[in-house]
């Protein structure tokens, strides 16, 4: 029996307002997502902007810009940075560069150690992800499978429980080597930690590219290490920056391992530093949050410059490998 019901939703009008509505109502949905997600580091901003006696009032506001009376005036705003200076701890001294340094531990020990270690570790674990990842994707070998598994295992093993085992391997290292170096011991655990998962992602990429290009440049000329770098290398430059990219923030934000495995002082990370903070100011929640937002900054700002990257390594990684 043919239906005689011919709603009105379905008429090509309907069609095309709904398409011009449904960007508009994305959006906007988006929108109040990021919005709730930003609240706590709005929350942190606007804290580590505040005066002591601000971040103390009870109950708490979170603009500091009420009078006496209790009215809301941005002419009142008591905005402060002394959460900043004293982590900075600027000091004059007439030998610098500049007629003042920075005493402050968080930027003259806990900042430039988790510099060190974050770049030296994401550098070795790129190069050896890309030729690690470069050997699986061309070559046939025997156990091939069983190691390509094996390192997949790794991946799902947390850090924490080879904590124990990777102490006591410290104690002995600096009780046998006088010459020993806890940064480099720590630098090459976190490249273990690191580079399975890499080695996946890199090797995705080399996947996707075609072997007739490097067929093609060995008739020109070029060996396999030359090929590798000046054809494949190249064109796997996105999944080479999303390791990069992965253990450089994974080392930067990691706290147990560099806690546990440094003893000197002097060669603790930024994690360290924040910890530092909450024993040396239980209340001083202006001096928390203003490290938390230097510890941060760098890692946001590197992630707004290599964003599109990133991002196009993942969905490609995904899509391809």
């Amino acid at each position: 029996m043919k239906s005689t019901f011919a709603p009105a939703s379905l008429s090509p009008a309907f069609y095309r307002s709904r398409r011009r509505i449904a960007p508009w109502l994305l959006n906007g949905a988006m929108l109040v997502v990021c919005f709730f997600v930003l609240i706590p580091v709005l929350a942190t901003i606007l804290t580590s902007l505040k005066q002591q006696t601000d971040v103390q009032r009870n109950p708490p506001v979170l603009f500091p810009c009420d009078t006496p009376d209790g009215q809301f005036s941005l002419n009142t705003c008591r905005w402060s940075v002394e959460g900043y200076t004293r982590i900075i701890e600027p000091r004059p001294n007439a030998e610098a560069l500049l007629g003042f340094e920075y005493a402050g531990r968080m930027v003259s020990v806990y900042l430039p150690n988790t510099l060190i270690y974050a770049v030296s570790g994401s550098v070795l674990v790129t190069a050896l992800a890309g030729m690690a990842g470069y050997v699986f994707s061309r070559y046939r070998f025997r156990a091939r499978r069983a190691l390509m598994i094996g390192i997949l295992a790794i991946t799902g093993i947390p850090l924490l429980t080879n904590l124990i085992a990777l102490y006591r391997i410290g104690v002995f290292l600096r009780q046998t080597f006088p010459g020993y170096e806890e940064r480099l011991y720590v630098i090459v655990v976190y490249v273990g930690f690191f580079l399975p998962f890499s080695i996946w992602i890199v090797k995705s990429f080399f996947d996707t590219i075609p072997r007739e290009l490097e067929e093609a440049s060995f008739i020109d000329g070029c060996t396999p290490a030359s090929s590798l770098i000046r054809i494949v290398a190249p064109l796997a430059a996105p999944g080479l920056t999303s390791a990069f990219l992965m253990a450089f923030v994974g080392i930067w934000n990691e706290f147990i391992a560099g806690y546990l495995l440094v003893g000197k002082a002097t060669l603790r990370t930024a994690m360290f530093g924040l910890y530092d903070f909450i024993g040396q100011f239980v209340i001083g929640y202006q001096v928390l949050a203003a490290g938390c937002i230097m510890v941060a900054a760098p890692v946001v700002i590197m992630f707004l410059f290599f964003r599109k990257t990133f991002f196009r390594a993942m969905v490609e990684g995904a899509l391809k490998g």
